[in-house]
């Protein structure tokens, strides 16, 4: 198996950039900041050892700016395809059977930034994921307060968040097969706390084993219909190829289906970049879209041989499950892999498949350590500015958003004509005229 320079950089440059501060019962590690506003924040990878993610360093994702719900004021409004029609206060939930649930909420874009060749988003390593104790009621039990009509299929899910600028309300469609399920709940706590602002408080849907989209925050309306909704959110974004794709290559949307199952993923937490000679201990967590992990295997000597490491915590089937391994280091530098199967007989791939908007990445993951019994010396990098912003930039590109969006994208400059095209197709506000300047800048302060 060969692995690229860059994934090995890639994955190196995961645990450079961000320190936690305390494990467990210490200080809250700091999340990366991918984009203040609208918040994107990612957990440092080396948090991925414990079962239960803390709330503190739990990763947010946001395409909106966090509203303000006041619960005196809020309401979950159910219509549509139903019998009963009817509003339900945050106290009218809780009269029904209270249910809880361990589940991984994992970004759907989470490893984006190692797809080769590379493309626009936010660009996730390892820490768009977290596992969650949710609490709440399951969401089969508040339909059937008000009573599917037979030809009810999908249930549309919209939150409290406002649009920025033009872009489309996000509102995301469950099957009505996905919302009777036992395990779809509506939840209003996190961990054994009411949910914070950022994870969606008062309400938000918990759709285990799929993909963050689907996680829908600040619900306040479910429209039951008989049919595919069209809205951006599920008819142009949040999809990928049903079928696998060239790298690179351009995929027709009559070919592509919406996000909804994870895959079978594991992640390498602790050694850091670096260990003294001896025995290292080996650390992580796997995880599965709802078939509980039954392996974990490890190799160091990047994929040449593997050795199975020992699963610790306890298993569940939507959640995080530790993993450890005593690995005899020698001096020199090694490449660590893991690599997970689940009960259904899935396993992590060697390589990617890739497709256009960078979703589901859950190739095993190469970690180069160190063995050397001094640390090395850490270099420090600058970067000078000095370029004037154009004014048409900031008006068409930082009205929604500052900068952090953009400088951690390094596009050539086809994809970052890509990227206004979509943009604009979002609502973006991109005059004609303007179009070159901004180009320009783009292309020319981030690129590869």
């Amino acid at each position: 198996m060969s692995i690229s320079r860059r994934r090995l950089l890639l994955a190196g440059a995961a645990g450079i950039f961000a320190r936690p501060t305390g494990r467990a019962g210490t200080a809250a590690p700091k999340l990366i900041e991918l984009s203040p506003r609208p918040a994107d924040l990612e957990m440092p990878v080396e948090e991925l050892i414990d079962q239960i993610t803390p709330t503190d360093s739990f990763f947010v994702r946001c395409h909106t700016y966090t509203p303000e719900v006041k619960l005196a004021d809020w309401k979950l409004t159910i219509d549509g395809l139903v019998e009963k029609p009817r509003s339900f206060t945050l106290a009218d939930l809780k009269k029904l059977p209270r249910t809880e649930l361990e589940g991984v909420l994992e970004c759907a874009g989470n490893g984006r930034s190692f797809y080769e060749p590379h493309m626009s988003g936010a660009q996730w390593r390892f820490g768009g994921v977290g596992n969650a104790r949710w609490a709440g009621v399951r969401l089969r039990d508040v339909l059937r307060e008000v009573g599917l009509k037979p030809e009810a299929t999908q249930l549309r899910l919209d939150g409290a968040d406002v649009p920025l600028g033009k872009m489309p309300d996000f509102q995301r469609t469950l099957a009505v097969s996905k919302g009777l399920d036992a395990d779809t709940l509506l939840a209003w706590e996190m961990n054994g706390q009411p949910l914070t602002p950022e994870h969606g408080f008062p309400l938000r849907v918990v759709a285990p084993g799929w993909a963050g989209d689907s996680w829908v925050k600040w619900l306040q309306h479910i429209e039951v219909i008989d049919h595919e909704f069209e809205g951006f959110w599920m008819k142009t974004a949040y999809r990928h190829p049903s079928h696998p794709v060239a790298p690179g290559a351009t995929v027709d949307a009559k070919d592509m289906i919406p996000v909804t199952d994870l895959n079978v993923k594991s992640v390498i937490a602790a050694p850091g970049e670096w260990a003294k000679p001896g025995l290292v201990a080996v650390q992580g967590v796997a995880w599965s879209n709802g078939s509980a992990i039954a392996k974990v295997e490890l190799s160091d000597d990047a994929g040449k041989t593997w050795r199975t490491a020992k699963l610790t915590g306890s298993a569940t089937k939507y959640g995080f499950r530790p993993w450890s391994y005593g690995w005899k280091a020698t001096e020199g530098q090694h490449t660590l892999i893991s690599r997970a199967t689940d009960a259904a007989g899935r396993t992590q791939p060697m390589q990617e498949e890739w497709n256009p908007s960078g979703y589901l990445w859950n190739v095993a993951q190469p970690k180069s350590v160190l063995i050397s019994a001094q640390a090395p010396t850490a270099a420090a990098a600058s970067n000078a500015a000095g370029v004037s912003v154009p004014e048409a930039y900031k008006a068409a590109c930082m009205s929604c958003h500052d900068d952090h969006m953009m400088r951690q994208q390094r596009l050539t400059r086809a994809q970052w004509e890509k990227e206004i095209d979509k943009m604009t197709g979002w609502g973006a506000d991109v005059k004609a005229a303007d179009r070159p300047a901004i180009v320009d800048y783009l292309a020319g302060q981030f690129k590869p």
